[in-house]
């Protein structure tokens, strides 16, 4: 059969099983033409459900140069929320970090910047010598900070991605995929505030001082396409032109990675087409909002026999523009032997959502409240209430 009926029979049978809502992704080839020539490996998700819009190649193992970043930036945000560090924290320059090639601040041995200015430095200017400063101040060395993430993507479930160095420079045997950067770029986007610094076009480091910084953003999309606020670029000759991207339009927000590009052109403009893509076809539909009560769960010695239990996050997915889901119902399994105290927060039970047959996602359900337990006098009385009515039956 020749290429182009081959092609158009496909065409055919996707958009007939997109239009019965059996398929929302046909084959990469039809979906964005072009895109696969010159690059490596490329993926698109919608950031809150992980759905998978556009993959070529996605778990192939390439050098991510300084994509390698994302991670970083990842143990960074954790270490601040866990109080292990602050924005206001001085970090002082070692002689490892000022010594860094390829993309840097110039950090000079013994200088002393906060950590939100060397946060600043590698969100936007992609600093080798800022990340590792960094590194060192979080975990006290390069090498137990790179123990770290490694210890987080095996975490995450990377199974392809290992981690020599915090920078991307290269090093043998420090890979990972298209897929693994878009989870860790969904985790990273946990922190919402880490867009703060990556949707920076142009600021200052060092301003009013004679060894003043300009900081560009690498990520020329962050200025140039509407949406976009991060997240990260990448480049060495042998990993070529990289870019992970986030952009978010209405209630929809996507994630990109596109790694192996020829160009700096090739890879925005590639990226462009996968954002543009997902924009025109694609929706997210909200079901459920976080902290919703789904109903009550039996807790076994409680103060309260049944405490509310709500949505751990938000319930949405993502569907082709213009379908609409309909009839949503909800089944929920609770944990068995939930004893009291409990606190707020812990899982207690899934729900899954489901249109007729078709199941749609599945989310944790949480207490909405501590459960308390009951004194020795209520557990009395209730043994004896239950005691009596067994007595009566």
């Amino acid at each position: 059969m020749k290429k182009w009926m081959k092609q158009y029979i496909m065409a055919l049978v996707a958009v007939f099983l997109i239009g019965n809502g059996w398929m929302t992704i046909a084959s990469a080839e039809e979906k964005i033409p072009g895109l696969q020539e010159g690059t490596l490996s490329a993926i698109m998700i919608e950031q809150k459900t992980g759905k998978v819009l556009y993959e070529y190649e996605p778990n192939k193992q390439l050098p991510p140069a300084s994509m390698t970043k994302i991670m970083t930036m990842l143990l960074v945000m954790e270490a601040l929320e866990e109080g292990k560090i602050t924005l206001e924290d001085k970090v002082i320059a070692s002689e490892r970090a000022a010594s860094m090639g390829g993309s840097q601040i110039f950090l000079e041995e013994g200088e002393e910047m906060t950590v939100d200015e060397l946060l600043k430095g590698v969100a936007i200017a992609s600093g080798n010598d800022a990340s590792v400063a960094l590194a060192e101040y979080i975990e006290g060395s390069v090498e137990e900070f790179v123990e770290k993430m490694n210890e987080r993507a095996e975490a995450l479930g990377l199974k392809h991605t290992t981690f020599k160095n915090p920078t991307g420079l290269p090093e043998e045997g420090h890979v990972t995929t298209a897929h693994d950067l878009a989870v860790m770029s969904q985790a990273l986007l946990e922190y919402e505030d880490i867009l703060n610094y990556t949707k920076i076009y142009d600021d200052y480091l060092r301003k009013g001082k004679e060894n003043e910084f300009w900081l560009v953003n690498t990520n020329r999309l962050v200025k140039f396409y509407d949406g976009v606020d991060g997240l990260k670029t990448g480049y060495t000759k042998e990993a070529k032109y990289n870019l992970t991207a986030t952009a978010k339009r209405g209630n929809m927000r996507v994630i990109t990675v596109l790694m192996g590009a020829d160009t700096p052109k090739e890879r925005n403009k590639k990226t462009t087409d996968m954002l543009d893509f997902a924009f025109q076809r694609y929706e997210y539909q909200m079901i459920h909002e976080e902290n919703e009560v789904m109903g009550e769960v039996a807790i076994e010695k409680g103060r309260k026999t049944k405490v509310p239990a709500v949505l751990k996050d938000t319930v949405g997915i993502v569907i082709p523009k213009g379908k609409n889901v309909e009839n949503v119902s909800s089944e929920i399994t609770w944990k068995k032997d939930l004893i009291a105290p409990l606190k707020k927060g812990t899982v207690v039970g899934t729900v899954t959502f489901m249109d007729g047959e078709n199941k749609l996602v599945e989310e944790e359900l949480v207490l909405q409240e501590d459960a308390a337990p009951a004194n020795w006098f209520v557990l009395f009385k209730r043994t004896l209430s239950s005691f009596m009515g067994d007595l009566r039956v």
